[in-house]
């Protein structure tokens, strides 16, 4: 690539170019803007060159050989300009409708917030002060609005930049309003550095072949760097944003837009001063007045030239020369210190009198020309004051002869006529901070704009948490309740003192219905959560946006204590006017709450002043729902005294009740407390002496299971011999039995008695062998042992001796 300071060849810098990329032609979008030109607009381009030249050029103003000239268009632009705009406009967002929802006003008062710091960020007084000159000069100024995101090593961060474009920058269809435009481009000088990152990986390196060059001014002036112009188009017609640039044959990138705005461009419609009709082709003040200022500044010329001929010469006699020769030394003459001309043939002058010896050059004419140039100039110079509109009040100047009155009219009309220029910036400014709005509530996260409007609203899950456990504790409350009716003690207790227990209960009750209302409560605090959502379904669509009134240009503190001397003389006598009405009849609150609407509105005192009005008009709707207080009868007092006085007793007195109740109840639940302690208590030591009984018991038998295992084996008997298996036998014969028993239980008494006695037997049977097993078992443990040896006489085992 072409290196951006030296023209050369950079081979390192080219990456491969992903070949599956096929940018469409650029020629159909490249000839909307070169036809947009031949519309008109190429010529207005080339007008305002002069005119800007004509305002403000530093070579052709500090030449020393130009002609003299007024500069009454420089003045006329510089009084203009401050007039037009001095200060920052100030955002307001309202709600549409003024019916206090709470979600709409907080989400109002954070896309307001959060309005007034991207204007501060973004240093909106410096674009409104170069759209304003723009105004003041060619009659048109113009904006664009851009969304930037950053990923940083710190977290994300988003910016909404406003940007000031110039003339040559900004193009649009050449339509007859701003409604009917369909595409609108605004231009961007890039390097080859910045076009290669911003459209590399869109269409690969036709960004090479643009036009770049040094930008250059009208004065060839420079800097330095190789750059060309991109253009960005939005077209609505076809939803789509296109970049281009002149040179390079295919789109350096497309797509659907990015932004998504009501008026689909991202840049407010321009601020337009005169307008040609059915066009949108600007037509500057300047060109209104032109003929005037030409001719002013050919009488400046002319003043100029008989100013430096009007001085003092005389003519004397001389030995030669002519006449005419002496007269026109005189009037070429330009050296101050020679005023004497020699004439050679002075006889034509005078008759050779003493007082013919000097003629002086006649200047009276001289001055008298100067004298009607310096009278027309004026006429022309009041000629351009009437067509611009500047007064002389809005100059400075003022005829200490005229009345009051005069000036005032003087002011007024000046102000009229400048009102639709000061009108132009506010409008061009809301729309820019509703083209803000509307970024800022479709693409910013919560967290950027809490950041920038320094909010402090809490999320969902902050009022679940608070939530969670006042429901908890209402849950508690109404278990104790349940509890305490179910419990016989407090029942009876109940029956000694219903009272007492009643107002227990209203107590309780009203605990629950309290924390009741603040669970509602909590529920009703507007969320963030909330704002954003209603943000990104409704967007701006329900705000009112709007720059405060005046906050653009610079106040009269004369005008201003007026008015608001005015407005508190309106304010108190309307309310001395409505309050002794809604006080007779409070029906007629709603009535004299719009009066006094109407009544303020014109005054346009500011956002909280509107606010605290129509909260103050509410207030007095809200009195005609309350019943009008009557002159209160002597005996009907009495009677509401004494029974507020049995009411205290009575209360007293179920106070009392309810405090012993209470203490009742609470030695009650010590002693059921103590008692479930004890009986905890008793159960543990149970437990764990069971435990360690059965524990002690298991292995007491497993040593005694170890024991007699052993023994079995040393007497000789399998590894398997079980005293069960031995008495299966005669468990068996009296399983026989039994079920023999059972069998013939409808028999005789004799054969009963017979299978009663075989049972006996059996039984004596199975103790008997059991007896016989325990002596086998004992006579083998008991018994002499032999070891048994193998044939080398090694011992192998050893074997019981029977006797």
């Amino acid at each position: 690539m072409i290196n951006d300071t030296e023209d050369e060849i950079d081979s390192t810098a080219d990456d491969a170019v992903d070949p599956s990329l096929k940018p469409k032609a650029s020629k159909g979008w490249l000839k909307l803007i070169t036809d947009q030109e031949k519309a008109g607009f190429a010529d207005y381009q080339t007008r305002c060159t002069n005119i800007q030249k004509r305002y403000a050029d530093l070579e052709r103003l500090a030449n020393v050989t130009r002609d003299r000239e007024f500069q009454i268009f420089w003045a006329n632009i510089e009084v203009l300009k401050p007039s037009m705009y001095s200060r920052p406009p100030v955002p307001v967002v309202a709600p549409r409708f003024q019916d206090r929802r709470p979600l709409p006003r907080t989400a109002s008062e954070l896309v307001e917030r959060s309005t007034a710091v991207t204007f501060d960020r973004q240093n909106i007084d410096g674009v409104m002060r170069l759209v304003r000159d723009d105004l003041a000069t060619i009659a048109r100024g113009c904006m664009w609005i851009r969304y930037e995101t950053k990923s940083r090593e710190n977290g994300y961060t988003e910016t909404v930049c406003i940007e000031h474009k110039n003339r040559r920058d900004f193009v649009h269809d050449p339509a007859r309003n701003w409604k009917e435009v369909d595409w609108v481009a605004g231009g961007a000088w890039m390097t080859r550095k910045e076009m290669r990152k911003r459209f590399k990986a869109t269409s690969g390196n036709a960004y090479q072949g643009a036009e770049f060059a040094k930008r250059k001014d009208d004065k060839n002036n420079t800097d330095g760097k190789l750059k060309a112009r991109v253009w960005e188009l939005w077209s609505k017609s076809e939803n789509k944003v296109v970049w281009l640039s002149p040179g390079v044959d295919v789109v350096l990138d497309e797509g659907a837009p990015h932004l998504t705005l009501e008026n689909f461009f991202p840049c407010p419609q321009p601020a337009y001063g005169t307008l040609q009709p059915e066009s949108l082709i600007p037509v500057p003040d300047y060109v209104f007045y032109k003929d005037q200022i030409e001719e002013i500044n050919d009488i400046t010329n002319r003043i100029s030239a008989l100013t430096e001929a009007l001085q003092v010469r005389g003519f004397y006699p001389a030995g030669a020369g002519e006449i005419g020769d002496a007269i026109e030394a005189a009037v070429k003459t330009r050296d101050p210190r020679q005023i004497m001309v020699p004439v050679s043939n002075w006889a034509a002058f005078g008759n050779g009198s003493a007082k013919d010896t000097v003629v002086w050059l006649p200047t009276d004419m001289v001055a008298s020309t100067i004298t009607q140039l310096i009278a027309l100039r004026k006429q022309l110079i009041e000629d351009i004051y009437q067509i611009s509109g500047l007064s002389d009040i809005m100059r400075g100047e003022s005829n200490p002869n005229e009345t009051l009155g005069a000036q005032q009219i003087k002011t007024q009309y000046g102000s009229v006529r400048i009102r639709d220029r000061q009108n132009e910036l506010v409008r061009i400014a809301r729309d820019a901070a509703r083209i803000i709005a509307e970024v800022m509530a479709e693409n910013f996260q919560s967290k950027t704009l809490l950041e920038m409007s320094q909010m402090e609203l809490p999320s969902d899950a902050d009022i679940a948490k608070q939530v969670k456990p006042l429901e908890a504790q209402a849950k508690s409350i109404e278990k104790e309740l349940q509890g305490a009716s179910s419990d016989p003690e407090v029942a009876a207790m109940a029956k000694q003192n219903p009272e007492a227990a009643q107002q227990i209960m209203q107590q309780a009750q009203g605990q629950i219905a309290q924390i009741a209302k603040q669970v509602e409560e909590l529920k009703k605090t507007v969320t963030i959560d909330q704002v954003m959502d209603f943000l990104h379904d409704q967007k701006i669509r329900p705000f009112s946006l709007d720059i405060e009134t005046d906050s653009t240009i610079q106040p009269d503190e004369n005008a201003e204590k007026q008015r608001r001397s005015e407005f508190l003389t309106a304010l108190a006598g309307t309310l001395a006017q409505l309050g002794p009405m809604v006080q007779a009849q409070p029906e007629t609150a709603p009535f004299a709450a719009e009066v006094l609407k109407f009544a303020m509105a014109p005054f346009r005192p500011g956002r909280s002043m509107d606010a605290t009005i129509d909260e103050f008009a509410e207030q007095m709707k809200a009195m005609a729902s309350q019943p009008k207080d009557r002159q209160p009868d002597p005996a009907a007092l009495k009677a509401e005294a004494d029974a507020k006085a049995l009411q205290a007793e009575g209360e007293a007195k179920a106070q009392a009740h309810a405090q012993a109740l209470e203490q009742a109840t609470k030695e009650h639940e010590f002693k059921m407390q103590t008692l479930a302690a004890d009986r905890a208590a008793k159960e543990q030591e149970a437990q764990t002496r069971i435990g360690n009984e059965n524990a002690r018991h298991a292995r007491d038998m497993q040593v005694k299971d170890a024991d007699m295992r052993a023994k079995i084996a040393e007497a000789g008997y399998p590894p398997d011999f079980s005293i069960d298996g031995a008495n299966e036998m005669n468990l068996q014969q009296f399983q026989h039995i039994m079920a023999q028993l059972q069998a013939n239980s409808g028999q005789s008494a004799m054969q009963s008695q017979q299978l009663g006695e075989a049972l006996v037997q059996a039984l004596q049977m199975v103790v008997a062998s059991n007896q016989d097993t325990a002596r086998t078992i004992m006579a083998a443990v008991t018994a002499p042992k032999r070891i048994v040896r193998d044939g080398a006489g090694r011992p192998i085992g050893a074997e019981t001796v029977m006797q």
